[in-house]
């Protein structure tokens, strides 16, 4: 009997653009969050890498679909389908029998029952067994490395895909916290926008996300600056082919205003934040996490901005899945998860 394990544990974070899976303290699953689905059968046909490479280029019999928008879940049928594709994934290896899941997922902040009952029931019909969720906020602070249950206030900026989670952590709790739903797809709708605006090319969201990648920048002066990034696509009057340089300069200008609605979503959260806590995030700082965080320059103009140090965590990318991964391994001890 020991040689089988019938309960599977497994931490998820289930993201706007990424999804994550943590199994055994590894991360074994890291892949884009959209599926491939047949029109006529609704049959599964991609999840993951494989579906992201079809996006925008499917033939008429095959759609993609990014089931979560603004960090939940907007199309219910596709995000179970990806969860158990991920699931699956895991558990390539196994093929006599599929265990039973334990899973640990992360939710946004702001969400409303209505939202964290449509995750719930995603992760039940897709095998979990016992499931557990846990806000994004609390999840980055555990994957940083910080003690959420110490008398100390501690602030997370999570900027993800969907949504920007601001929340002040103490004892446990969220004492106070901000979700708004402005991330990292406005910046790449702010670059695909001014891209057809200024430089009449027809731009795709793959193409605007590596633009973002290459030459984002929150500020329009850098230390050390990147190479101009060289652009192809078709001119949106005579669908003629162009080239165009684009430079990080030109970038900050064209995202500045989403990133000054982060600002004062994070000064917002400051307001509500009580005295003796706000005395503890000034010496602490305030820690970023999420892909948004490495936007070259951000952490630099908060800090110029708010007066406050802003830190950006060692591996902002997989801080909630780690922080996940850390809840799943103390089930019992945290009182902050909700079943």
């Amino acid at each position: 009997m020991g040689l089988f394990s019938f309960t599977q544990e497994i931490a998820m974070d289930l993201g706007t653009a990424n999804s994550i899976i943590i199994h055994n303290d590894k991360i074994v699953v890291d892949e884009p969050s959209v599926v491939a689905i047949e029109n006529k059968t609704d049959k599964l046909l991609a999840v993951g890498t494989m579906a992201h490479q079809m996006e925008g280029k499917e033939p008429p019999g095959i759609r993609t679909i990014r089931p979560l928008r603004d960090g939940v879940i907007a199309d219910f049928n596709a995000a179970e389908q990806m969860i158990r594709g991920m699931v699956k994934m895991v558990n390539s290896r196994r093929r006599w029998f599929t265990p039973s899941l334990r899973m640990v997922v992360c939710i946004p902040s702001g969400s409303t029952e209505v939202e964290i009952r449509a995750v719930r029931d995603s992760s039940e019909h897709a095998g979990g067994r016992d499931v557990y969720m846990i806000y994004e906020p609390m999840a980055a602070a555990l994957g940083i490395g910080l003690d959420v249950e110490a008398p100390d206030g501690n602030m997370i900026v999570d900027i993800g895909g969907g949504s920007t989670e601001i929340a002040v952590i103490s004892l446990g709790g969220i004492v106070s916290n901000k979700s708004i739903r402005i991330a990292g797809n406005d910046l790449t709708a702010d670059i695909q926008e001014h891209m057809g605006r200024v430089h009449n090319l027809k731009v795709g969201t793959t193409m605007a996300e590596q633009i973002k990648i290459n030459v984002g920048s929150a500020l329009p002066v850098l230390e050390d600056a990147p190479e101009p990034y060289i652009v192809t696509g078709p001119n949106r009057m005579t669908s003629l082919p162009m080239e165009v340089p684009v430079t990080y300069e030109e970038i900050s200008h064209c995202i500045d205003k989403t990133i000054t609605k982060m600002e004062n979503a994070i000064l917002a959260a400051l307001e509500q934040t009580p005295p003796e806590l706000y005395a503890d995030i000034v010496h602490n700082g305030i820690y970023l996490a999420g892909g948004g965080a490495l936007l070259r320059g951000l952490a630099k103009r908060l800090t110029d901005k708010i007066r406050i140090e802003f830190k950006v965590a060692d591996d902002p990318l997989h801080a909630v899945a780690k922080g996940t991964g850390v809840a799943l391994k103390n089930i019992n001890r945290f009182s902050f998860l909700i079943r």
